[in-house]
């Protein structure tokens, strides 16, 4: 069986056209599609360890309450599966959220469980970058 990738365009792309008052109409803080990196690190000072992350753990703007949802997370498990972090060794993984309201001066970053020993890293001072570097305890 053979497969054509060719695909055959019979009509011109068109860009869709936008009315200028619904354009107008959008609240600009709505079009930010920018990312909040967070550099987590983990110094383990026991024997070998698990660790995890919940697909509940947002960043929480203080003022607005308003929630920045987790999107991507490298070098650590999701929650059920464990990561193991080796004995006595420092230990860096990724988390990707959504952004920040442009008014947000202050955020926490909090993994919502129902259980023990969720994430909660209280008074991040918001910068211009969205890139931040936290130590996990």
């Amino acid at each position: 069986m053979s497969v054509n990738s060719a695909i055959e365009i019979k009509e011109p792309l068109v860009k869709p056209k936008v009315d200028v008052e619904t354009l107008a109409s959008i609240d600009p803080s709505m079009l930010d599609d920018s990312y909040v990196y967070v550099h987590c690190h983990f110094n383990n000072s026991s024997d070998d360890m698990l660790i995890r992350i919940w697909r509940t753990t947002f960043l929480i703007d203080q003022q607005t309450n308003t929630r920045s949802q987790l999107l991507h997370a490298e070098n650590i498990s999701y929650a059920p599966q464990w990561t193991i972090i080796p004995r006595k060794g420092d230990f860096t993984f990724l988390l990707i959220f959504g952004g920040l309201p442009k008014s947000c001066l202050q955020f926490d970053l909090v993994e919502e469980i129902a259980q023990p020993g969720g994430f909660h890293i209280q008074h991040i001072t918001r910068n211009e970058t969205d890139v931040y570097h936290i130590d996990i305890h």
